[in-house]
């Protein structure tokens, strides 16, 4: 799972817009905005899978909160290196 901050951070990684994500996902804008206003928590978990799914396939790895620090977003490194 993931919060609003680190889909709006994955996004602006990626350089994409909030019509963009929508459309690599085939979500209604409305729905992508809600996501990254109030949290994925409050959509279904299809829509949930579809976002993580995409960005995750753009190259995005979602970070979990350990030891060393809070939750995060970063590119893999065959996307970085291009």
């Amino acid at each position: 799972m993931f919060n609003e901050a680190q889909m709006r951070a994955a996004r602006a990684l990626l350089g994409l817009s909030q019509a963009g994500i929508a459309e690599l996902t085939a979500l209604s804008l409305p729905t992508i905005k809600r996501m990254e206003n109030v949290g994925p928590g409050r959509s279904t978990a299809a829509n949930v899978e579809a976002v993580r799914r995409a960005l995750e396939a753009a190259g995005v790895e979602f970070l979990a909160a350990d030891a060393a620090g809070g939750v995060g977003v970063r590119l893999r490194r065959d996307v970085v290196e291009g």
